[in-house]
């Protein structure tokens, strides 16, 4: 049985979805075969939190046990969100995050985005958890790399030198993590 690969996007519309398409394509070329790929496309619902925690939970629990999960930038928050606040009755093989906004603020805007304060407890220690962000980011500061570090110690966190906030849109170093767990 191949292993199950599914990659959430970022932001909200059909032209985030398109721009992290180049991410996704890159993670397909470097895993090659025996894996099979889904990018499901997570419109924004209207709803505060543009719907993601419930679109992600809803693709989880579609997939099959063992399913590799990969997100970029609100994605990415969002499935840690989703995977702190519901129970998801599915053997998840690891968590690749991209890019990760530590949402922070009391802007109205900003709350719906937020991870709940025992979130880091509500997570499972047995699923390897990976974080990658590139010093360099333009979208999302490097800084909330350190904020995950202090509150997920038992997590890998990948710096990356240069890529900006679409990794230069190559995810080499996420498919041979994604080989190392598998």
């Amino acid at each position: 049985m191949e292993n199950q690969i599914r990659f959430f996007h970022g932001g909200g519309s059909q032209e985030d979805y398109d721009a992290d398409k180049e991410l996704f394509e890159s993670l397909k070329l470097h895993l090659g075969p025996g894996y099979s790929f889904h990018y499901p496309f997570l419109p924004d619902d209207g709803s505060p939190d543009f719907g993601r925690r419930e679109q992600i939970k809803q693709e989880i629990s579609q997939s099959a046990d063992g399913v590799v999960l990969v997100a970029h930038s609100l994605g990415a928050s969002m499935l840690l969100a989703c995977l702190s606040e519901f129970d998801i009755n599915k053997d998840i093989g690891g968590i690749f995050l991209l890019a990760t906004p530590f949402w922070q603020g009391d802007e109205d805007w900003v709350t719906p985005f937020k991870l709940r304060a025992d979130f880091a407890g509500k997570l499972d220690k047995a699923i390897p958890l990976f974080f990658y962000h590139c010093r360099d980011d333009e979208e999302v500061s490097f800084s909330h790399l350190a904020i995950y570090e202090q509150r997920l110690p038992w997590a890998t966190f990948r710096e990356i030198s240069v890529g900006g906030h679409q990794f230069t849109n190559g995810l080499k170093i996420v498919a041979d993590d994604i080989r190392l767990t598998h």
